[in-house]
């Protein structure tokens, strides 16, 4: 199985999943937004975002459609190697990352930035719990 390793304040964690959600509070409007991603050969690539509202540089676009009391809507970004998240610990809260039935929460505190990337599960890295 594909193994997503997650670096972050010098340690590694892995989950064995080909798919993960990522999850966040927009830090001024307060809105839910998730993205899901996939693990493939050519690196990891976006299926699917949902954002429970608009404003503040968060428009869904034109696209998208209002499903349950989200707007769905599939990004056109290209697979990536790893995708960098931001860790300045001034937004409240940081990421939620769900995969394989468990989750975690990524870059609350203000540190180096978090990196995703698929990996084959490297020595001395640590399970969730």
């Amino acid at each position: 199985m594909t193994t997503l390793c997650i670096l972050a304040a010098g340690k590694t964690i892995t989950f064995a999943a080909t798919a993960f959600t990522l999850s966040w509070t927009h830090s001024v409007e307060q809105t839910r937004w998730e993205e899901d991603w996939r693990i493939t050969p050519a690196g990891i690539e976006i299926v699917a975002a949902r954002v429970k509202g608009s404003g503040a540089g968060m428009e869904p676009p034109a696209d998208a459609v209002f499903k349950d009391g989200w707007w769905v809507y599939v990004p056109e970004i290209p697979a990536r190697p790893e995708i960098v998240l931001a860790a300045s610990g001034a937004t409240g809260a940081g990421w939620s990352l769900c995969a394989a039935g468990k989750c975690i929460e990524l870059g609350a505190a203000a540190g180096e930035p978090v990196r995703l990337k698929p990996c084959g599960g490297e020595a001395g890295s640590s399970q969730p719990r």
